[in-house]
């Protein structure tokens, strides 16, 4: 997706307003990491260039042994302790949060004056939409006249081509496959995407039971707020007590529930700290694969009937059924086995890769940017730092009284003469290099990122925090509720 279209040259002006709806800072004194200059975007480019130091060179001849050769993940570890599906976590709730189609890489920007179009909370409006009154083109008019249930879709032919010979279904798309989604980032690739479908079959099944609790005493209108409520604080209640530990780690997420925030606050409302969006919480980019497999195909046991791809492909000849995981089309083929991307106790998860410095080399030739913008995820993460003026990792360091990186452990930046005056995002990923072996965030990142999450929740007077801080969940296990629990329940998991 692009990234806006603003003129270059132009500067906006550095303030500290906080208000709803709008980005902000959470250290608004701390200066940029640096001047934009010509020679600092340079660097900057050069850093992340393809080739460069943030580039493992991997081999990608062949999506299977991407997975299965331990050799070929050398330079591009494995997570030993998070599943490949939690990145996808990660974007999904990424697109709750956040939405930005204005801001450009070409100037300077002020993040208060650049709009947020989600409300900063974890709601789910990119699911719901505005409501069925709102967004009737993601209800199912057949279906109480489009006022309670999600419209999801069959995929032609898939039977043929699963495991368990069941149809497997698709988020609903027009006449020429553009997906009818509240969020159309929920559709970049083929595994996001299904678990937007997993999230409306998730609202489906749970409202057929409220609609089996409540009665018939009930308006439809209810019926679908007390659903929407459920399906939100299971999400909310998955993203404190899964997701977050997973991502910064247990300890640090309990000292932020039990200690308190100490550094994201507000005047008025929440808002979305530039620190968190544009450098902490892309931390996910580093724990893309370069391949993975989508499902199993016809038979479990042999990977020559299973779906692996390319997470994108630019030379995929096909459209319609691209040999990679591009999202924005529908085929036989094109579903998901969650049992590759979360642990359901069967052996058959597969790791995602660890937060460090290294992107999978696939993500160094976007598809789809503008032309004359850079194709490489890294360079454009390292340019958005600089045009959103965000500070140094080590200036955050020090705001937050915690030990910052030594010049030895960014040696590789000293070159560029950013080993002690990193971009945040880059420093995000060494710490955590450095600090937890890439399993999770370290002490900078872990703390953006986890008190922002937290607080949002807390902030929300809707939220499950908020209304009833000891409730537990419904669904799931033993007053547990995590990924598998609402995949299962959605019934998206296929038999293998």
């Amino acid at each position: 997706m692009s990234h806006g279209d603003a003129d270059a040259g132009l500067t906006t002006p550095r303030s500290t307003f906080y208000d709803e709806g709008r980005f902000g800072r959470l250290f608004p004194s701390l200066p940029p990491f640096s001047a934009d200059t010509p020679s600092i975007r340079a660097a900057l480019r050069e850093v992340g260039q393809p080739g460069g130091v943030m580039d493992p060179g991997d081999d990608l001849s062949d999506p299977v042994t991407l997975i299965t050769d331990p050799a070929k993940s050398v330079r591009n570890p494995n997570n030993p302790t998070m599943t490949a599906g939690f990145t996808f976590v990660g974007q999904f709730l990424d697109h709750d949060l956040t939405f930005d189609p204005t801001s450009s890489l070409a100037r300077r920007q002020d993040p208060e004056s650049i709009r947020n179009f989600r409300i900063p909370a974890l709601d789910l409006d990119s699911v719901y939409g505005g409501g069925p009154g709102v967004s009737p083109h993601l209800y199912d008019r057949t279906v109480d006249g489009g006022r309670t249930t999600f419209l999801v879709e069959e995929i032609p032919g898939s039977a043929a081509v699963t495991c368990d010979g069941q149809v497997r279904h698709d988020v609903p798309r027009n006449s020429q496959s553009v997906a009818l989604v509240a969020d159309p980032r929920n559709d970049e690739n083929l595994v996001v995407s299904q678990l937007q479908l997993a999230m409306l079959r998730f609202h489906n099944a749970v409202l057929a039971d409220v609609r089996d609790d409540l009665g018939a005493a009930y308006t439809l209108e209810e019926v679908f707020a007390e659903t929407q409520r459920i399906v939100r604080w299971h999400y909310q209640w998955m993203v404190v007590h899964q997701f977050l530990p997973a991502t910064i780690g247990a300890d640090l997420t309990e000292t932020i529930r039990t200690e308190g925030r100490r550094f994201y606050s507000w005047r008025h409302a929440p808002y979305i700290p530039v620190e968190f969006s544009v450098a902490a919480y892309r931390f996910g980019h580093s724990q893309v694969r370069p391949s993975y497999r989508a499902n199993f195909g016809t038979d479990a046991a042999d990977p020559a009937q299973q779906f692996f791809a390319l997470f994108f492909d630019p030379s995929s000849p096909d459209p319609t059924d691209p040999a990679d995981l591009r999202g924005g089309c529908r085929a036989p083929r094109r579903f998901v086995d969650w049992q590759t991307f979360f642990d359901f106790g069967d052996g058959r998860a597969r790791p995602n890769k660890r937060i460090d410095t290294k992107l999978s080399s696939i993500l160094f030739h976007l598809m789809g940017q503008a032309t004359g913008t850079p194709d490489s995820l890294a360079t454009r993460n390292l340019l958005r730092s600089l045009t959103m003026g965000v500070p140094s990792g080590q200036a955050v360091a020090r705001a937050m009284q915690v030990p910052a990186l030594a010049p030895a452990d960014l040696a590789d930046l000293a070159p560029h003469h950013l080993d002690t005056r990193t971009p945040l995002w880059f420093y995000v990923l060494r710490e955590a290099e450095v600090q937890a072996g890439g399993a999770h965030l370290g002490a900078v990142g872990g703390r953006i990122v986890g008190e922002v999450v937290l607080g949002l929740l807390e902030g929300d007077a809707q939220s499950y925090l908020r209304q009833d801080p000891e409730w537990t969940p419904t669904y799931g296990t033993a007053g547990t509720f995590g990924m598998t629990d609402l995949l299962t329940k959605a019934g998206v998991v296929g038999a293998l």
